[in-house]
């Protein structure tokens, strides 16, 4: 005994496979075997529908607004060269204390104090006896 409602083809024009729990596409709504049943499998006209992604401003940080039809790339392109807000010129500072031994250039992330003189210090300089103190109590070793 045969039962012909039983079942659906698959709508990939290269399988129409007969399945028996067909899935559903929740996009184009045609019936596809387990194999097809992602929009990426069967390459769903109606893809666009569902896959919406919002790209961010690499420079900003920001969510950029596509609509559709319009290319992601393009779009952000436009932001940056347009309403872009971030101003490179404007950069933050990483590197701001500046060290105190006389000739040294360095500067560091973080603030390094001596806990006699007050001064501030490149790692190297950190030590009362490197940066030659002359401050509070005498130091017990030279660093190497």
């Amino acid at each position: 005994m045969e039962f012909p409602d039983l079942g659906k083809h698959c709508s990939e024009k290269s399988c129409k496979q007969l399945d028996f729990l067909p899935l559903k596409c929740d996009v184009c709504k045609q019936d596809f075997c387990k194999d097809h049943f992602t929009c990426a499998a069967h390459k769903c006209p109606f893809a666009f529908k569902k896959d919406v992604q919002v790209p961010v401003c690499p420079l900003c940080n920001k969510p950029v607004p596509v609509k559709k039809g319009e290319i992601p790339d393009v779009v952000v392109g436009e932001h940056m060269d347009r309403d872009c807000k971030y101003h490179p010129e404007k950069k933050e500072k990483i590197f701001m204390y500046r060290c105190s031994k006389e000739g040294c250039k360095k500067k560091e992330m973080l603030q390094v104090t001596c806990d006699q003189c007050r001064g501030n210090f490149c790692i190297q300089h950190r030590h009362p006896l490197d940066h030659s103190c002359k401050h509070g109590s005498r130091p017990i070793s030279v660093a190497g």
